[in-house]
């Protein structure tokens, strides 16, 4: 069975031979054929894109392996989200992935049992944040906060004398600090007769 290393180090200087020994130990004590190893030095754990592991799924796309290896969750994901994400692909790809430090193998029934929970975990963190964001803009609304974007006053004149002067809808924007679609909705009006200066409130 073909087997990929993936290790990470969030510094420079520090020694990805730490975690790539081990797993190549690990692999060779499976019988495993090692294929590839992908390294992502000074890259942070909390970003999802990084080069060699995104290199690493594109290969598991091509079918380049049938197991990926890591020393820890921590090296190849810092969230729980990101972890449950990568394992869906992973099991839709028939590819198993092991970590050392955790003894996970999702090829065995153990192994599927953890993932499971693992799912679980992050579906009750989903649920949780989402309660959370919840509660809070019904206690904003209660307390009279007006949620959204803060409203700006439009000039109307000087928008009209913006598009005379020929500029696009998307720098009038710009220099009038308010979205696109006011603008339009603005000139729109303005078609029907407007007053020539419109000091009402419109929400960027």
């Amino acid at each position: 069975m073909k087997v990929c290393l993936y290790a990470r180090v969030s510094t420079h200087g520090q020694d990805p031979e730490v975690q790539l020994g081990a797993l190549r130990a690990h692999a060779a004590q499976r019988g495993l054929q090692l294929v590839d190893e992908f390294v992502d030095l000074g890259v942070s754990g909390a970003k999802e894109r990084r080069p060699a592991l995104d290199r690493l799924m594109k290969a598991a796309w091509a079918g380049a392996f049938q197991t990926v290896m890591v020393w820890r969750f921590d090296r190849f994901a810092r969230s729980v989200k990101h972890l449950v994400s990568a394992l869906d692909t992973f099991r839709a790809l028939d590819v198993a992935f092991v970590s050392l430090h955790e003894q996970l193998d999702t090829s065995t029934p153990i192994g599927q049992a953890m993932f499971t929970i693992i799912g679980a975990m992050a579906q009750l963190e989903r649920d949780i944040i989402r309660e959370r964001v919840k509660a809070g803009l019904e206690r904003a609304r209660a307390r009279g906060i007006r949620l959204g974007r803060p409203a700006v006053a439009v000039d109307l004149a000087h928008l009209q004398a913006l598009r005379r002067e020929g500029h696009s809808t998307a720098e009038i924007a710009r220099h009038m600090r308010c979205s696109r679609s006011t603008v339009r909705r603005k000139l729109q009006v303005s078609s029907t007769g407007p007053p020539a200066v419109d000091s009402s409130v419109e929400k960027t």
